[in-house]
């Protein structure tokens, strides 16, 4: 019985194994066909073709899938128009090279309709998620005579191509599914227009919702994201045979653009860790990008209330229009007469290129005959260097209306515009007036200051005298001194006091550089934090007003919320949602606390803290610099999630802007960068050295001022990078964790931190591939350099003239450098 039993086993194992390898090869050839059950797997076990179904329905669908991510996400479609209605499809591939879907009745209900054919055909799975049908006995395995990377659904993965073959008027473009549970297409396509000024174009049916702008060399005028980064490469050709768009990916991740039943087209990419598809960018970043906002002549600014206003030399069409904020009619000249004698250009700086029902393209002309070609035609109505194929030359010129523009000033394009003579006589004059405005400015400058310190003297009395005379509980939101509005709701002092208990010391949960913070619950029972000036902190009204207006203006899952502010008298406070786990130093430095933080809570916290810079640096409405960030300023929810909080010393960053200098340095010792605590230079980077010093506080336990080691005087930069380099990195660990972690995640984490905090700024890494460093484990980082700060302590921890110990680890300090 036993041997029977074994014999059975056996036969058993055989079939499993048999099965396997049908199931496990990647090609289909003639003889063969695929059925419901069966899939083939490319290669490299990547990818996997079979059918399938979505949600509740029966519907039954060929498609191709990655093959070892848990989630089945649909990379192709088939037959999206023509479902199966049961499990009895077989997927053939004739003896000319066609490959077709029949239903239980053997009807073709799809195929691939190759024009070409094969002696003997085979069809094949690839590792990039291409099925190829070839010819076997073609030495040229690149010769397709189909390939489904023509024919794509709503997914671009890397090495496709997004546009049209020219000789054959093949055009490859994305279709949305119609829903997340029903494959055929959408509302949405997603295509390269190719006429002469080639673009990305997002259509919904027949309207225009979006396009990229024209591409010029290195990326496209209206999508910063698409452009060159440590991980993603655009690929744009344009020439006789054929118009593409295409990218590759440098590291080894899962990677694809999609386009939603939404019309967003989205870059994903998996997250081994979190077993799910991380946003990395969306296309399509704001208001501004909806085609045709603001009407001709009209243009689109993110950062202003209203987004849209006219082009200098125009004016709304119809003002009343404007007043409600319709847009759609756009402008027109304010002196219309274009095509007279001495009529010229007006250049325009920062702009994506505009769109136009007519306009010409020459690959070759020089900027300057495109100026003079463009001022021969009345009907031209601007004009603009193009470099599609990287030559140097090019020149675009539009006739009619221009439409869509918007202000780009981080990688727009100039734009000259034509405009009457009139317009540019006011140019002229108005240079040509400076010299009599200099020397009449310079004459009654004398009487102006002394008109001014009389004026000065008189409103100080006055509001002397209204603040004396005001009622306790009236809110003055003129402290301010703010033309934008807070769009925040206004505390009266009396609630935060009976919330706070009058300010209770037992109330009081913290104190920083602005003042003590309190919890309170106000009316509606709702818990908070308050903030609240102190008489001698080094923040004051400016750092004041920079918070409200900063924060009130963000929203991420990574950010504390600000829920209003009180200004009376000279109270000051900021009334913030309570963190009931307070912040992070009180945590990651608090032996007894520090022993509930195992390491994978340690991890979503790290990412948690890249992922809120990530939004401050790239995905806000402003480009922010918290210039602040240390582990007092990161507070944790009641289910420890990271909030990054205080940002009255942020700064904003606007257009093309990435750095700045200040001789006011604010900040924390021990968090700042050495370009910044030494000169004043502070830029995105900043930021970066500053999580950096957290992520290596996190993993460690330890703090980086104050660090102490019986072998070296080195901070725990220092330490962290001495232990790198002699190969002992994982010593850096916290001891509490007990091994708790995997050994190769740690050593990236510890890479990452030790590449943030690198000396020189432009050796540290932007925070979108901190994040994608972060969460891909198949990603290979660079070697990290020599970090900041790194030099020895020379001077005695008691040394009193040390600057460092005159200033405690935890204090925002403000220097005043004297230049």
């Amino acid at each position: 019985m036993g041997k029977l039993k074994g014999n059975l086993l056996f036969f058993l194992s055989l079939v499993f194994l048999f099965l396997e390898s049908s199931i496990a090869v990647d090609t289909i050839t003639p003889a063969d066909s695929i059925n419901d059950s069966q899939t083939i797997v490319s290669a490299g076990h990547k990818f996997e073709l079979g059918f399938f179904n979505t949600g509740d329905s029966n519907y039954r669908y060929l498609g191709i899938w990655y093959k070892n991510i848990p989630v089945r996400t649909v990379v192709w479609v088939a037959n999206r128009e023509f479902p199966l209605e049961n499990n009895s499809g077989l997927l053939k591939l004739g003896d000319d090279g066609t490959l077709s879907i029949v239903n239980e009745s053997r009807s073709i209900i799809w195929s691939s309709n190759s024009s070409l054919t094969a002696k003997n055909p085979v069809a094949e799975l690839l590792d990039t998620g291409n099925l190829v049908v070839k010819d076997a006995g073609d030495d040229n395995d690149e010769r397709y005579l189909w390939q489904s990377f023509d024919y794509p659904s709503d997914t671009l993965l890397p090495g496709m191509k997004l546009g049209w073959n020219k000789k054959t008027g093949l055009n490859r473009h994305l279709t949305s599914w119609k829903s997340s549970d029903d494959p055929s297409p959408g509302e949405y396509t997603y295509s390269v227009d190719p006429r002469g000024l080639p673009q990305l174009v997002l259509r919904k049916g027949s309207d225009e919702q979006f396009r990229s702008g024209p591409w010029y060399g290195t990326q496209f005028s209206g999508v910063p994201v698409l452009k060159v980064n440590p991980v993603f490469t655009p690929i744009f050709v344009s020439n006789a045979d054929e118009v593409y768009y295409s990218y590759n990916i440098t590291a080894n991740i899962p990677s694809r653009f999609v386009l939603s039943q939404s019309g967003s087209v989205q870059h994903l990419s998996w997250n081994d860790r979190h077993s799910n598809w991380y946003l990395i960018f969306t296309v399509q970043e704001d208001r501004c990008d909806n085609y045709d906002l603001c009407g001709s002549y009209g243009i689109c600014n993110i950062n202003r209330t209203p987004n849209c206003d006219c082009l200098k030399g125009f004016e709304p069409k119809s003002s009343k229009d404007w007043d409600v904020l319709d847009w759609s009619g756009g402008c027109v000249r304010k002196d219309p007469h274009i095509c007279h004698e001495g009529e010229g250009f007006v250049k325009f700086t920062g702009l994506k290129l505009p769109d136009a029902s007519q306009f010409r393209v020459n690959v070759s002309m020089t900027i300057g005959d495109c100026e003079a070609e463009c001022l021969k035609n009345c009907s031209c109505a601007a004009y603009a260097k193009l470099d599609i194929r990287g030559t140097g030359n090019g020149c675009v010129t539009w006739y009619e209306d221009l439409i869509d523009i918007r202000q780009a000033p981080q990688y727009g394009q100039d734009l000259y515009i034509r405009m009457a003579a009139s317009a540019l006589e006011k140019k002229a004059d108005t240079s040509n007036n400076r010299k009599n405005v200099t020397i009449a400015t310079t004459i009654s400058v004398a009487s102006a200051m002394i008109i001014l310190v009389l004026i000065g003297w008189f409103v100080s009395w006055k509001q002397k005298m209204i603040r004396t005379q005001q009622p306790e509980n009236q809110v003055t939101i003129s402290k301010v001194e703010t033309e934008e509005d807070l769009e925040l709701p206004l505390f009266e002092f009396a609630t935060i006091q009976a919330a706070t208990n009058n300010f209770s010391p037992a109330n009081k949960i913290g104190e920083g550089g602005y003042g003590p913070v309190f919890k309170g619950e106000i009316p509606s029972g709702q818990e908070v934090a308050v903030k609240r000036l102190a008489e001698n902190s080094g923040q004051g009204l400016q750092e004041f007003k920079n918070e409200v207006l900063l924060i009130s203006n963000l929203q991420h899952r990574n950010l504390v919320k600000l829920l209003g502010c009180c200004i009376e008298r000279e109270e000051r406070m900021l009334v913030y949602e309570y963190m009931p786990n307070r912040s992070l130093d009180s945590l990651i430095f608090d032996e007894s606390r520090r022993s509930s933080l195992d390491w994978r809570r340690r991890y979503d916290i790290i990412v948690g803290i890249a992922r809120g810079l990530l939004y401050l640096h790239r995905d806000s409405r402003l480009r922010i610099i918290h210039r602040d960030l240390k582990a007092s300023n990161v507070l944790l929810d009641n289910e420890m999630n990271p909030k990054i909080s205080d940002f009255g010393m942020a700064r904003t960053f606007c257009g093309d802007q990435t750095e700045a200098n200040t001789k006011r340095i604010v900040g924390t010792y021990g968090y700042m960068p050495p370009e910044y605590a030494i000169d004043g230079h502070f830029s995105l980077k900043s930021d970066v050295f500053s999580f950096g010093v957290i992520l290596l506080e996190m993993v460690s336990g330890k703090k980086n001022r104050g660090f102490f080691h019986s072998t070296h005087k080195l901070n725990l930069l220092g330490h962290a990078w001495k232990l790198w380099n002699e190969g002992r990195a994982l010593e850096l660990m916290d001891e509490l964790m007990e091994q708790d972690f995997a050994e190769e995640e740690a050593l990236r984490y510890i890479q990452v931190g030790l590449l943030c905090v690198q000396q020189r700024p432009e050796d540290r890494p932007v925070m979108q591939t901190v994040v994608l460093m972060l969460d891909s484990e198949s990603m290979s980082l660079p070697q990290p350099g020599r970090p900041g700060f790194y030099a020895e302590r020379c001077l005695s921890e008691t040394d009193s003239s040390s600057l460092g110990n005159l200033i405690s680890n935890e204090m925002t300090v403000t220097l005043l450098e004297g230049r």
